[in-house]
């Protein structure tokens, strides 16, 4: 007696889900139709997109800024130098490699970033940041002039 050789069951899967895959499938291109036969028939001139009224955008004082997060900044000069309170440091960005950049305000003015190099006024450069502090100098090589430091974090 012979006996066929049986082949391997080919397509005893889920019928379930192939039907569900293909409903998925044309559903899919339907919705495609249909949203640029919407876009194609729509007639010219109008737009989909509702305008929006803009807010004129206000600067905000990086002091104020400062202040709500709870920063109050202090000048912390070298004996003996001229610079009293013409430098409010604000705000300090120092990575290892005495980089960074400092956020001073001059005289009363609106603080803005400077880079560790940069001539803050005439005469003074900001040679290096460290945590919560700036080191101003004449120029790059020469002794510090004013060191600014932020407060201490927490109060005790």
């Amino acid at each position: 007696m012979l006996r066929k050789a049986s082949s391997p069951n080919v397509g005893n899967g889920n019928p379930w889900l192939a039907r569900l895959v293909t409903l998925l499938v044309w559903g899919l291109a339907a919705a495609s139709v249909a949203y640029w036969a919407l876009r194609l028939w729509a007639p010219a001139g109008v737009t989909s997109a509702v305008p929006v009224a803009q807010a004129a955008l206000s600067q905000a004082d990086a002091t104020a800024v400062a202040r709500v997060l709870g920063a109050t900044p202090q000048v912390v000069a070298v004996a003996g130098t001229p610079t009293g309170n013409r430098y409010v440091l604000t705000g300090v960005v120092a990575d290892r490699r005495q980089g960074g950049a400092a956020l001073i305000a001059v005289n009363g003015q609106p603080p803005k970033p400077f880079r560790v190099g940069a001539e803050i006024e005439p005469g003074v450069v900001l040679t290096s940041v460290g945590p919560r502090r700036a080191v101003l100098a004449p120029d790059m090589r020469s002794d510090p002039v004013a060191t600014l430091e932020l407060p201490p974090l927490f109060r005790q």
